[in-house]
């Protein structure tokens, strides 16, 4: 390890502490092999999740809560060399762990960008697509973090809302960390977006799918 690794990771490790302590809610990084076991595939089914959202070759999207770089990942093959990822966490150490992912990879179409609670620091305008995938149960103000999102979208961007149910089934948090769909739209309803479309395909979670107001 160099000293400029060493001390990005002592940096990170001092900071870890403070992030977890002041954002109580958010996944700790050391529990990251938890999200990615040999199953997720088959359960978070993420091609379809994808072809909902109409991502495809040349989109531009966000993978906001990012982690490490699970969806994200998938996200940069599906749009290709033309498209681009925005990979986006409030973690520093979810930002260093998306790194080294991309680069072992070998992928070149996404960018890390360390957001706040209340703002993803996207650009405005951009997205044809943003996913918060497992993660909005984690958000401390959903409809101030919405509105930020939403103002990232292009007029006929989407964002998509994947979390886990409360039947109790499966994989997730606990029951009582997991938050209603209805008071998913509700919340999208009052950061000013639309609900579009409920999918049900998914097996322990529910997708929602907004988008700006019809016009």
């Amino acid at each position: 390890m160099t000293r400029r690794a060493a001390a990005l990771l002592a940096c990170l490790l001092l900071i870890a502490p403070a992030v977890a302590a002041q954002h109580a809610r958010l996944f700790r990084p050391e529990d990251l092999g938890q999200l990615e076991g040999p199953d997720r595939e088959l359960w978070q089914r993420p091609e379809q999740i994808m072809d909902a959202l109409f991502i495809g070759e040349g989109s531009t999207v966000a993978d906001l809560g990012a982690g490490g770089g699970w969806f994200t990942i998938r996200l940069a093959r599906r749009v290709g060399p033309n498209g681009k990822v925005y990979a986006e966490d409030i973690q520093p150490q979810m930002i260093h762990a998306i790194d080294g992912r991309v680069r072992g990879e070998g992928l070149h179409n996404v960018e890390t960008v360390l957001g706040t609670a209340l703002d993803p620091r996207l650009p405005p305008g951009a997205l044809d697509a943003a996913l918060i995938v497992d993660a909005y149960h984690e958000i401390e103000q959903p409809i101030t973090l919405l509105r930020n999102v939403a103002h990232a979208l292009k007029p006929t961007g989407l964002i998509g809302i994947v979390d886990f149910t409360k039947e109790g089934s499966g994989p997730g948090p606990a029951l009582e960390e997991r938050v209603d769909p209805e008071r998913v739209v509700r919340d999208a309803e009052a950061a000013g977006l639309e609900l579009r479309r409920r999918e049900g395909f998914l097996r322990y979670q529910y997708l929602l799918i907004f988008g700006l107001p019809s016009r």
